[in-house]
């Protein structure tokens, strides 16, 4: 009778942050450091700024960003855009959507440890908050388990305070990015009966920022982002993704004088485990909960260069990279997706540098015809539509190129049809 193969990836039956019983299992990751961190913190503070900064910067007079969701104005860097660019909009998004994948298919989901605003608040901004306050991760668990004291009551109000504030900052600031930061600026300094609606809004933005960054945490990003679920169809063999060497670290162990012969590199000290902010160990494979955060990738090079042994057990790399000592980027699948996306470019520059700031609409109005008024006058109805796609007021003028003398050469060229010769 032949053995069942057992299962080496029962890892992928269940998730991380969840108990058998289907309890949430809360993430204590531990406080990490190194070059990669340091990179992400300067990174991240860069995006932060541009992001609390774009609406306050005004061009001619207008918001340099503006996403008016409700009265149908967008500004991009400056360009007014109306609905009727509203199939620009819609190529752009394409186009992004197929950058997104094709550099997906190319580096996996480093746009979620570098790039993701769920990542960069949550990581830069409130883990930090929470270190600072709170502690490490073993003085967190040691203060959720403590009684309700003074010291415990006061870190939680001033944690939970801090955070409250931070969420309404975060609220203002998007409903800036749909708004513009002066109706925000109407609706924070005004009485609230003047704005109940706006002001109501800003509230509801602040309840759900806070409840995801106090509460919901990494939720977000195992249970609810689709990009971390879409990744399984887009990542291959060749992708560059965070990856432990398990060539290099197998089989794993505490090193002695007897059996650092037989082990390799890897020591089993969990750091890697320790500070994911997913709760994931990277050391099982690439899995949807790995955000490529690279916190794994310093706690594993500070080890390897206590023991000396050389870094990069857990490196950025592709499975064909890591098993045969290189990998293969440029696939014909990355070419193909290469060649679309720069044909998009290639038709948004062009229809971006070809657009008008006036459209203009011109049609005959219906059930009418020409009337001669004598015998050097035609009089006709026109309906006109002119859309002014700039901030700035245009002259608008109409002129009728045709003379006179040619339409009533026009006109005698027609030949009257009588009730008569149409029987």
């Amino acid at each position: 009778m032949e053995q069942p193969i057992k299962d080496t990836e029962e890892f992928r039956n269940s998730v991380s942050t969840i108990s058998e019983t289907g309890k949430r299992l809360w993430v204590y990751p531990k406080k990490p450091k190194g070059s990669f961190y340091n990179k992400r913190k300067i990174f991240s503070y860069f995006l932060l700024a541009s992001l609390f900064g774009l609406p306050f910067i005004k061009f001619e007079g207008k918001p340099f960003v503006l996403f008016n969701f409700i009265e149908r104005e967008f500004i991009i860097f400056g360009l007014h855009f109306t609905p009727q660019d509203f199939f620009l909009f819609a190529l752009g998004m394409l186009t992004f959507i197929v950058f997104i994948i094709l550099f997906t298919v190319i580096f996996g989901r480093i746009f979620c440890g570098w790039m993701c605003p769920q990542t960069i608040f949550m990581e830069m901004v409130f883990r930090r908050i929470e270190y600072a306050i709170e502690g490490d991760n073993k003085a967190q668990i040691k203060l959720n388990k403590a009684p309700w004291d003074r010291s415990k009551i006061i870190k939680k109000t001033l944690k939970h305070t801090i955070f409250i504030i931070i969420s309404l900052l975060i609220a203002n600031t998007f409903l800036a990015y749909i708004i513009g930061i002066d109706k925000v600026g109407q609706i924070v300094s005004e009485p609230i009966s003047q704005h109940l609606q706006g002001f109501i809004t800003m509230l509801l933005f602040t309840g759900v920022f806070y409840g995801v960054f106090a509460f919901f945490r990494e939720q977000v990003c195992t249970n609810v982002c689709p990009y971390g679920r879409l990744q399984g169809v887009m990542l291959d063999k060749n992708s560059i993704v965070v990856s432990y060497d398990n060539v290099r670290g197998e089989p794993r162990g505490k090193k002695s004088k007897k059996s650092v012969a037989d082990l390799g590199d890897c020591i089993d000290c969990k750091l890697c485990v320790q500070v994911c902010p997913t709760g994931i160990d990277i050391r099982n494979g690439t899995q949807l909960e790995c955000i490529n955060c690279t916190a794994c990738m310093d706690a594993c090079d500070d080890v390897m260069t206590k023991i000396s042994r050389p870094t990069g057990l857990i490196r950025y790399d592709s499975l064909y990279g890591i098993e045969q000592g290189r990998g293969k980027l440029f696939t014909g699948r990355v070419w193909g997706y290469t060649a679309v996306l720069a044909l998009l470019i290639g038709v948004n520059v062009f229809l971006f540098a070809t657009r008008s700031s006036v459209e203009t609409l011109i049609l005959k109005a219906r059930g009418t015809r020409y009337i001669e008024v004598d015998e050097n006058h035609i009089s006709n109805i026109y309906d006109f539509e002119v859309n002014n796609k700039t901030n700035n007021d245009l002259p608008v003028e109409f002129k009728i190129n045709v003379s006179t003398e040619d339409l009533v050469a026009k006109r005698n060229t027609f030949t009257p049809i009588n009730n008569a010769n149409t029987a």
